[in-house]
């Protein structure tokens, strides 16, 4: 089987909902790391590895059962900017993967577990600007500009060898195009996120023209939302499910709004875990929580979909 296959076996109705791990900045400040920087959680692949080693663990620990590699912002542009080499900035975006594995596999060693994956950040092309154009979209790019982008980064992230793709919080249709076409060329498998507001991207478009963008994809194992608001996850699963006949994808943020002057999370945060009975219930076989929630929240959420 390639491991597109393997990845499908693993979203089938069939089987218990896969738990997720939670924002990688939010167990990293709570280790006492400075992501101060617009690297963000990149500039510690270079500078502190052992605290991203840390922060997978202890979502692990949390009942997790995917890491997701410290790659959402990491480019080789990015990484060259901020003085390093070509060949260490490639290097390092390999490592978040690396790092990543190597939790898992003491992990599954140490513990018995089976089936704890590592998926490979795949951020949006706002997310490198470090302004908060992920939250917004429409960078004004052409589309082979967004692949001459994505594409260099996507084969790095493939040669890591992670188990699949976690192309997320992506706010706009025409970038989703992009990615789905690079996606399926590579064939690495892939859950596709979106970050969304009510029933429209962040970009403004329809949630319906979104997910058809997404349909029809031979390297998309899962479909969904994530770094939005927890009210708003519902009505995306639901369209998800609906465009694309997959399974769904859900880790939303715990609330509030990114301030990208001040690179804080503001306004009143929570994350309510009677919702997730719901996301369940239309099709969410991938579920945890991305900014703002950690390993407790991760426990909470593991114990309540156990129950």
């Amino acid at each position: 089987m390639s491991r597109t296959d393997d990845a499908r076996d693993l979203t089938t109705d069939s089987v218990p909902v896969t738990v997720l791990d939670g924002g990688l900045s939010t167990a990293l400040e709570a280790l006492g790391a400075d992501l101060g920087s617009e690297l963000w959680t990149a500039r510690l692949l270079a500078d502190a590895p052992h605290l991203v080693a840390a922060a997978h663990r202890a979502y692990f620990d949390a009942g997790a059962q995917v890491a997701i590699a410290a790659s959402y912002q990491a480019s080789v542009p990015g990484l060259v900017a901020a003085g390093l080499d070509e060949r260490e900035a490639a290097r390092l975006i390999a490592s978040s993967v690396s790092v990543a594995r190597e939790v898992r596999d003491e992990v599954a060693a140490s513990t018995g577990r089976e089936g704890l994956l590592v998926a490979a950040s795949v951020g949006p092309y706002g997310a490198v600007l470090a302004d908060g154009s992920e939250y917004r979209g429409r960078y004004g790019l052409t589309a082979r500009e967004l692949r001459d982008f994505h594409a260099p980064r996507l084969e790095l992230l493939a040669s890591a060898s992670p188990d699949l793709f976690a192309v997320e919080t992506i706010p706009d249709v025409d970038e989703a195009r992009v990615l789905v076409e690079l996606l399926d060329e590579i064939g690495v498998p892939a859950w596709f996120t979106y970050s969304v507001a009510d029933d429209r991207t962040n970009a403004g478009q329809p949630l319906t023209e979104a997910y058809d963008a997404l349909a029809g994809s031979t390297s998309l194992v899962a479909a969904g939302v994530n770094c939005s608001r927890p009210e708003h996850v519902l009505g995306a699963v639901e369209a998800a499910v609906r465009a694309t006949g997959l399974p769904a994808v859900a880790y939303p943020n715990k609330g509030g709004s990114w301030d990208a002057a001040t690179r804080t999370w503001e306004g009143p945060s929570g994350f309510d875990l009677g919702l997730v009975d719901a996301w369940v219930g239309a099709g969410a076989r991938w579920v945890g929580g991305c900014c703002g929630t950690g390993p407790a929240d991760i426990a909470g959420l593991a114990a309540a979909l156990a129950d």
